[in-house]
């Protein structure tokens, strides 16, 4: 996600600093604000992923529709979202997955006060609560304008920073707790996007687990297409199809007659519920 809202000289100077199925219910437990109310049966896809700054055409995704990918990621919203995306309209959503393709939605909101660089959004301390508010808030319109419907995850991309600094890290978890309280309350499910060594361990890892998200999707660049042997953390976290995997970057790759430089993902969580 790095290099999908930075430059990629950026997104490594960062990372140094620093088969479908539908199951009702899963990755709920780590969500301790969802109510006991009926939610919509979560969609789970277990497989291979690729995430790319900008949609794909329709005519390349359906080039690349051979079963080597099952799923791909698209920027759904954020003011931190790097790239223009002239394809990502609802009518794009109905038409992939017509297809047969699972879509997992990113935001990419307010990043932390103590990250390098500039963003758009930058969260405080003093603002964190509000702005994770509105922020889902934000996330959700967005996603439900892409055909996204109430049951789908929305995967919040936190970028690296320095989980070491208190204030800093404090500032960002207030900000995931409100973000993730908002989605729950339109009925959305929470995700989550980091990297293993900070913004994915500080959730992974945090001693007070009230409202994180339920689904953790953390960069780990081994080259490993799993989601279990690689885990950083303990194996009793974020099990029941609540983990991704990106293990794999800019590579360039060829499907179907066409080339695209993507990220890869091994999946096992929740995708959007469309149709």
């Amino acid at each position: 996600m790095a290099g999908h809202r930075q430059s990629k000289k950026r997104r490594y100077v960062t990372w140094a600093v620093v088969g479908a199925a539908v199951v009702a219910g899963a990755g709920i437990a780590a969500q301790t604000s969802m109510a006991a109310t009926a939610w919509p049966a979560q969609q789970t896809f277990t497989g291979r992923a690729f995430d790319t700054c900008t949609a794909p055409s329709r005519s390349a995704m359906k080039a690349w529709h051979t079963g080597f990918y099952g799923a791909a990621a698209v920027y759904v919203g954020g003011k931190n979202r790097g790239c223009n995306q002239p394809s990502l309209t609802s009518a794009w959503v109905k038409s992939v997955t017509g297809m047969g393709w699972k879509l997992i939605p990113i935001y990419v909101g307010a990043q932390p006060p103590c990250q390098s660089g500039s963003n758009p959004e930058k969260l405080t301390a003093s603002a964190a609560a509000s702005l994770g508010a509105s922020d889902a808030s934000d996330a959700v319109a967005e996603a439900s304008a892409l055909g996204m419907k109430a049951g789908s995850p929305v995967y919040l991309d936190m970028e690296a920073y320095d989980i070491t600094n208190k204030a800093c890290d404090d500032a960002v978890l207030t900000y995931v707790r409100a973000f993730g309280k908002g989605l729950h309350a339109k009925t959305y499910r929470t995700g989550y996007y980091g990297f293993s060594s900070s913004s994915a361990k500080a959730i992974a890892t945090a001693a007070d687990k009230t409202d994180l998200p339920g689904n953790l999707w953390y960069a780990l660049w081994d080259k490993q297409n799993t989601t279990t042997a690689d885990w950083p953390w303990r194996s009793t976290r974020f099990t029941n199809h609540s983990r991704g995997h990106q293990y794999l970057v800019n590579s360039k790759e060829s499907h179907g007659g066409v080339t695209l430089t993507v990220d890869r993902d091994a999946w096992d969580a929740p995708v959007a519920i469309t149709g």
